[in-house]
């Protein structure tokens, strides 16, 4: 297999450790595991399902921060090495586009991604139930929301780094209003970030397996190669001790992202250490962001782990594309376009 190319830049400085000796998995966990733990700030108890990027000399986070009275917010964090982080105590404050105060009322499961010289952050937000948030910085101190992209009822938005022929493609995973049993991956695009349109499904639930069986949703930015659109994703399985969230990946079409080319078949990562098996909400593994460095290839994927801690895991992006392909197991419908 020819070596897979990132298309992004170099980074010498991210989060790294080697694959440990006699692993044979294609991700490994950090040995430092979790880097964020209970009562990260005075406000809040628990971080964990959140979003970084690299930025200035060191690195940027948008991060889900669960107050002491129940209630998740947006906090900014930022760190020299992708690891220690320092969490700003006061949530982000959002203004509309005119200027006014416009302060959601919960805010919960960051994505943050940069389009040319703009930071864009999607999360999941109320609006008449669970939907979409999406807002915009340049420097991390004002923030300001945009119109909510979809009605009620949505989750995992993620917005890719880039225009594809042209327009904005947000994925999405349409949803209930509570803890939804069902769900797939669909794309959506715009020419201007208001208007949204020609939806698509791209993935769908099932397999002959069941770690994804429940239903699924976009996880990661997803990362131009140059093999497709890799995308790190969740699955979810019932089982009779409620869900059990797992770490999967894909490789889209480039021109056309509702197209999947490849999937795993078996999950990538799932909840086997206690800071994954036993916390608020145990057997989560959620993923929300990675960092990458285009010359080396190596990748850091940032995840939620039992909606607790912020963990850290580790994989080659040759070593991933190899076995995503050699491990493939497309579901009805991935590989052509819904219309």
């Amino acid at each position: 297999m020819e070596k897979v190319k990132i298309f992004g830049e170099k980074l010498s400085n991210m989060p790294w450790q080697d694959k440990p000796e006699g692993f044979d998995g294609v991700i490994w966990r950090h040995d430092g595991n979790p880097i964020i733990n209970w009562n990260p700030t005075k406000k809040s108890a628990r971080i964990f399902n959140s979003a970084v990027l690299p930025y200035e000399d060191g690195f940027i986070g948008i991060f889900r921060a669960d107050h002491k009275n129940g209630k998740p917010q947006l906090h900014v964090g930022r760190s020299k090495d992708g690891l220690a982080w320092d969490i700003e105590d006061e949530e982000i404050h959002w203004k509309d586009e005119e200027g006014n105060d416009y302060q959601p009322n919960y805010s919960y499961d960051p994505r943050l991604v940069k389009i040319e010289d703009t930071y864009y952050i999607v999360w999941c937000a109320e609006f008449g139930g669970a939907a979409l948030g999406l807002g915009t910085t340049k420097d991390f101190k004002e923030f300001v929301r945009l119109e909510n992209p979809f009605i009620p009822f949505n989750r995992n938005g993620v917005l890719f780094p880039r225009k594809v022929n042209g327009k904005y493609m947000l994925l999405s995973r349409p949803s209930d209003s509570g803890h939804t049993p069902f769900g797939d991956i669909f794309i959506s695009e715009s020419p201007d970030l208001v208007h949204w349109g020609r939806h698509r499904r791209v993935m769908s639930k099932g397999g002959s397996g069941w770690w994804q069986g429940t239903k699924i949703g976009g996880g990661a930015t997803p990362i131009e190669t140059s093999e497709g659109w890799l995308m790190i994703y969740h699955g979810v399985s019932g089982t009779c001790n409620g869900f059990v969230y797992s770490m999967g990946a894909a490789i889209l079409d480039k021109e056309n992202p509702s197209k999947v080319l490849y999937r795993t078949r078996d999950y990538l990562l799932t909840p086997e250490k206690n800071y994954e098996t036993t916390g608020f909400v145990p057997n989560v593994a959620f993923p929300c962001a990675t960092l990458q460095d285009a010359e080396t290839g190596r990748m850091a994927i940032y995840y939620g782990a039992a909606d607790t801690y912020v963990a850290v895991a580790y994989t080659q992006v040759d070593e991933l594309v190899q076995y995503i392909k050699e491990n493939s197991e497309l579901v009805y419908g991935d590989e052509i376009e819904f219309k």
